[in-house]
This record gives structure tokens, sequence and C-alpha cells, in this order.
């Protein structure tokens, strides 16, 4: 089994798709001669060739109005944004045509939108964004934010497949830190699933994406420091979300953390709280809490960057007032 960084099994798992389906078409901007501003894709352009790896201009409006008619045709592209931040400018061409063509004609849309997002790299305001809600509010869609290695492959292989189009938001902090064994051959990790990445059975942590580690890393020490045992759930995909695996662990641990580092305001946080209040709330026994970055944009300055994110002290604050109410 071999050890892969996040960045590589991506690639990996994009380049079995391209294999095994010859319908799998990628494009993009500097995916094909470049390799990608992060070099997922590079050498695809010499393998499959340059009708299936295609440069685009950088118009991201036009690059998902491609992907739409290649959909139609009986194509499955994979269309890239260099930075997901941008998918602002195709945002009309997402919600009021991809997400709506197969309720309001039948048609499907078997289409991936990818790219890199989030924050820790000093990216600034215009390159460090988490716009995942702004689609997971966007019925028609899904939306999958990967932590691991293994994961990343085998999800991506998953909105391949997918007859619906899929958004697949890829953390760059997490591009080459992150290595995991990651299984050889067609491993395809369902979307929809959630998963317990740590068992505990004082309280429960929900997160996805970056913060997976960050909660993995306050857990840890809670355990150490305090002999307090936190279950952490990776979401992995949060539209379609998992309610059953929150809703267990809740029955086991009957307190919430949610931590996300999207803005506070409108995040999945919220939403994942009025699920429980509407459908477990005789389980609570204390109020759901939440870690999230702060409601500004992005700072550029690494010092204000770091006090905006959450880290592992503000997960480890919140968990111990949880645990004491």
């Amino acid at each position: 089994m071999p050890t892969l960084t996040y960045l590589q099994a991506i690639g990996r798992g994009l380049w079995e798709e391209m294999e095994r389906d010859p319908a799998v078409v990628m494009l993009g901007e500097d995916i094909g001669v470049y390799g990608g501003a992060f070099k997922v894709t590079e050498g695809f352009l010499s393998h499959f060739g340059p009708e299936r790896v295609l440069d685009t201009p950088i118009s991201e409006n036009a690059i998902v109005g491609a992907a739409i008619g290649m959909s139609y045709l009986g194509l499955r592209p994979v269309a890239e944004f260099q930075f997901i931040d941008f998918i602002a400018c195709a945002f009309n061409q997402i919600t009021n045509f991809v997400a709506k063509s197969h309720y309001r004609w039948g048609a499907p849309v078997p289409l991936v939108l990818r790219g890199p997002c989030g924050g820790g790299v000093h990216g600034g305001p215009f390159h460090s964004q988490n716009p995942e809600m702004y689609f997971v509010h966007t019925p028609g869609l899904k939306v999958v934010c990967p932590a691991g290695a293994a994961d990343a492959k085998g999800l991506i292989k998953a909105a391949i497949r997918d007859p619906n189009p899929v958004l697949f938001f890829e953390h760059k902090f997490l591009y080459r830190r992150i290595k995991e064994e990651v299984p050889d051959g067609d491993v395809v990790v369902p979307l929809g699933q959630a998963a317990v990445k740590r068992e505990g059975k004082h309280l429960t942590m929900v997160t996805y994406a970056a913060m997976l580690y960050t909660c993995l890393e306050a857990a840890e020490k809670l355990s150490q420091q305090d002999g307090l045992e936190c279950e952490v759930i990776d979401l992995r995909t949060l539209l379609p979300l998992d309610k059953e695996t929150i809703l267990g662990s809740l029955k086991r641990t009957n307190k919430l953390l949610v931590v996300h580092e999207d803005t506070r305001t409108g995040g999945l946080a919220g939403e994942i709280a009025a699920v429980i209040m509407e459908e477990a709330f005789e389980e609570l026994d204390a109020p759901v809490m939440r870690v999230t970055s702060l409601d500004t944009p992005v700072p550029y300055s690494p010092p204000l960057e770091e006090y905006f994110l959450p880290n592992a002290e503000k997960v480890m604050k919140a968990a111990r007032d949880l645990a004491r109410y």
C-alpha cells in the first residue's frame, strides 16, 4: 500500500478514473502543459493527450459553461479552478444552471468542479476562502471536503462517477503536509458518509477538511491533560449531510462541539445545531457549541491570519467549557 500525499492521492484518483472511463475529460487553467498550479495534474497531458486534458482561458464562467456542454454530450468533465475563491465568477452558471438542470428538464449533469480552498498559507483574502456554504445552500449539488489522502482519492473517484454535479473542495494547506497509506486499486469512498476518526465518551467534535487535524490535536491533548475523551467525526461530505452519524455519536456523549474554518455566521455549524435542536434536543446535556473563523475576510498578515483561524487551543477551551457545563 503506497504512502501518498493528499495532493498525490487526488492526482492518483483522477488518473485512475481517466484510465477507467474514456468519457472522463479534464479542463482548467494551466492544468495541461504546466501540470496545474499545485501540480495535481502533472503528466496528464502527455499521457492522455490534448483532447482529454484541455488548457482553458482564465475565465471560470467559460470553464463551467464548457463543462456543462460536455456533460450533455455524454462526457464526464472534471473542471479545475486554480483557486476555488474564483468560483464566484461562475456562480450563476453553477447555481442557476448546473444545479437546476436535472430538476427542470431531466438532464443529468455528471461533472465535477474541483479546486484548492482554505487558509493557513498566508494567501490573503482572495486565495484563502472557504466558500462551501454558498453551494451547500443550493439544492441539486453535492459538496465534498476531504481531509485525508485515502479519503481524497476515494471521494474524487465517487464524485466523478456520480450522475449529479459535485463540488470538490481540496484544502491547499493539506496538499503536501498530509501523507497516508492509500489503498491500491479501485477503492471508492461513498459520498454522504461521515467517518469517526477518534472514539470518545465525554463529548463529540464534528468537523471537516483541515480542521480535522486541529480537532485531533486538541482531542489528544485533552485526553492527556484532562482525561477528557472526545469523539471526532470527519464529515467528508457536507451535502448530503450524514446526520445519522452525528446523532448516533451525540447519543453516546450528549455534548456537541462543531469546528470549521469557514466564517461563523451562516456556517455549517449553525445548520448542524438546528438539526440537533429539531431531532435530538433531549439527548443534550449542554448547548451545542462552535469554534469557527471570525466574520472578516481572511487576513494576509501571518499573525492576523493565525488570530482569525481556529486552532487547537481555541478548540480545547471550548471543549473544556462544554465539559464543565
